[in-house]
C-alpha cells in the first residue's frame, strides 16, 4: 500500500510540475478508490497535499522567473476567501452527488483544454484590470472550496484567456494561487476532523519529488501535446466516476 501511495503521490506531483495543475483531479479520485478513504475525507486530504506540492513547485518556476506574484496575490486571495466561506457547504452534499459533480466538472474543463489553441512561444502580457483578476479569483476559489479542487486546471485557463499572462508564466503563477486556495480550503474542512495525516506525509514526500521533475520535463515536451494528452484522461477519469457514483444517486 505504501508503494503504491508513493507512486501516485508522485504522478500527482509529476500533473503540476507539468501542467501548473491536474494535481486534485487525480488526487480526490486516488484516496477515494486505491486508499479507501470516503470522498470527504479524501476532499480535505487532497487539499493539503496538493497545497504543499504547488507551493514548492511555485518556488522552482519563479527561480527560472515563470512567475506573477502580483497576479497571483491577488487571485489567490480572492480564492482564499471564497473557498474558505464555501467549504462548509460540501457537508451538505451527498458523497456520490460530490462525486458526479466534480466529473461533470472534469468534462467540461477537459473538453475546454481540447478545442483551445495553445501557442508555444507566448511572451506578451496583456494587462486587465485588477477587478477581473479578483473576480476569476474568487470562482475558482468557490469550486476549490466546494469540490476539494485546488483549482489548477481552471486556473491556468483563465489566467492565459481572463488575466492575460503568457501560458508558461500563467502555469508558475497558478501554483502559488493552488497553494493558497488550497491551504484555506483545508483549513475550512478542518472542522469535520477527517484529515488523514499519514496518507498527507506519504503522498506529499513523493509528490515534491514529482513536481520537481515535472518542471524539469515541462522545458523539454510541448505544451500543446501534454495539453491535449492530459485533457483525453481527465475524460476517462471523469467516465469512470460518473459510471461508478451516477447510478447510486437514482
Amino acid at each position: 500500500m505504501i508503494l503504491l501511495e508513493l507512486s501516485l503521490g508522485f504522478a500527482i506531483g509529476l500533473s503540476l510540475g507539468l501542467l501548473g495543475g491536474g494535481g486534485s483531479l487525480l488526487t480526490v479520485p486516488a484516496l477515494v478508490y486505491f486508499v479507501g478513504q470516503s470522498p470527504r475525507a479524501a476532499v480535505t486530504t487532497s487539499l493539503a497535499i496538493v497545497g504543499a506540492n504547488s507551493m514548492v513547485g511555485a518556488i522552482f518556476h519563479g527561480s527560472h522567473g515563470r512567475l506573477d506574484l502580483k497576479v497571483a496575490l491577488v487571485f489567490g486571495s480572492a480564492g482564499m476567501l471564497a473557498s474558505y466561506l464555501a467549504a462548509d457547504i460540501s457537508k451538505h452534499i451527498s458523497p456520490e452527488l460530490l462525486l458526479v459533480a466534480f466529473a461533470f466538472l472534469m468534462i467540461g474543463i477537459a473538453f475546454m483544454l481540447l478545442l483551445r489553441r495553445t501557442k508555444e512561444q507566448e511572451t506578451a502580457h496583456m494587462s486587465r484590470p485588477l477587478w477581473m483578476v479578483f473576480a476569476s479569483g474568487a470562482g475558482v476559489g468557490l469550486l476549490t472550496g466546494i469540490l476539494g479542487v485546488g483549482g489548477g486546471f481552471l486556473v491556468v485557463p483563465a489566467l492565459v484567456m481572463l488575466v492575460g499572462l503568457p501560458v508558461p508564466t500563467a502555469i508558475g503563477t497558478s501554483l502559488i494561487v493552488i497553494a493558497m486556495n488550497s491551504i484555506a480550503g483545508f483549513l475550512g474542512h478542518l472542522g469535520t476532523g477527517v484529515a488523514d495525516w499519514m496518507a498527507i506525509l506519504v503522498f506529499t514526500s513523493a509528490g515534491l519529488l514529482g513536481t520537481f521533475s515535472g518542471m524539469k520535463l515541462s522545458r523539454q515536451l510541448s505544451s500543446s501535446k501534454l495539453q491535449k494528452a492530459f485533457a483525453v484522461f481527465v475524460i476517462a477519469l471523469a467516465i469512470f466516476l460518473l459510471i461508478d457514483n451516477l447510478p447510486k444517486l437514482f
